[in-house]
């Protein structure tokens, strides 16, 4: 198959592009900047609303996860902007150019959150629960529907709605693992919160499963076994051998972080199943937060 991706370079589309080649499949990702390295490049400019539409033809899907770092800086009015704005007019691009090809690929998995569902509470949600009403919640109801004109013109698509990655590469985990690492880990704030987790193993499985397999509308991207950050943490210290006493009270990632993005990254309690996934055929490889984090830390070990 031939595959192109935007933000291939992200800490998702690397693995996906790494499983991928190993198969023997042609990525060609959808880039800013061409270089020397990726001479088949489809060069966008999402902001500019430019891109090299010829280049998709004969393409068989694409996977799209461009969009600003919601984690990557502080939120003010201007970043706010630059992360909804990143995903809004990146996915109506590309989904404009892809329905108006003469040979439009199948299928765009098209990434989103489970931000989309805002706080759950306790209460476990799946796909066909409603949207929230805070800053992420409402950047994923512009984000999916950006995507209608891809959909009208017939391409599957399917919501890729992610929950924590779990990796030692980057994002939450690896973030974590250095306070753990040191006997200093513990709960966050009341540690009630759920968590819903993926393997960055299961993330790229979905993807790949959601590229071969008749699915479109949103699909959780989440382990069948959402935790608690207490049972989290608990988890991850028990994984890595290390006591998880000190728990880390709100007001501190509260003011390095800001408390928006503190409350969205951190305390927002999302209890969130993947029932498109399983009623599809999806078969885990890490269910369970004990073997995911098991597996993930001995791969690193290993590497």
């Amino acid at each position: 198959m031939k595959i192109a991706i935007t933000g291939a370079s992200g800490l998702i589309g690397r693995a996906l592009t790494t499983s991928l080649v190993a198969d023997g499949h042609q990525v060609i990702p959808v880039v800013r900047r061409p270089n020397s390295a990726t001479p088949d490049a489809i060069e966008w400019n999402p902001a500019a609303g430019t891109v090299e539409a010829s280049k998709f033809e004969g393409v068989d899907g694409v996977v799209h996860l461009a969009g600003a770092g919601i984690g990557d800086k502080r939120w003010s009015d201007s970043y706010k902007r630059e992360i909804l704005e990143s995903r809004t007019k990146g996915t109506e691009l590309l989904a404009r150019t892809l329905a108006s090809l003469s040979a439009p690929p199948s299928v765009m998995v098209s990434g989103s959150a489970i931000g989309f569902y805002g706080d759950t509470g306790d209460t476990a949600v799946d796909e066909t629960a409603p949207a929230g009403d805070d800053f992420l919640a409402k950047v994923c109801v512009d984000w999916e529907a950006a995507s209608a004109p891809a959909t009208e013109a017939g391409i599957r698509v399917p919501f890729l709605r992610t929950g924590i990655v779990l990796t030692t590469d980057g994002g939450a985990l690896a973030k974590m693992l250095p306070l753990f690492r040191f006997g200093l880990g513990g709960r966050m704030g009341s540690g009630k919160q759920w968590w819903s987790w993926i393997s960055m193993a299961d993330e790229i499985g979905a993807i790949r499963w959601l590229l071969d397999h008749d699915v479109s509308g949103p699909v959780n991207a989440t382990a069948p076994s959402p935790v608690t950050n207490s049972q989290f943490t608990k988890a991850l210290g028990e994984a890595m051998h290390r006591p998880t006493f000190a728990p880390v009270p709100s007001f501190g990632p509260k003011l390095l972080l800001g408390a928006e993005l503190a409350d969205a990254l951190l305390f927002t309690s999302a209890r969130v199943v993947p029932r498109a996934l399983e009623a599809s055929g999806y078969s885990f490889a890490h269910p369970t937060i004990d073997t995911a984090l098991r597996d993930v830390l001995t791969s690193k070990a290993a590497a």
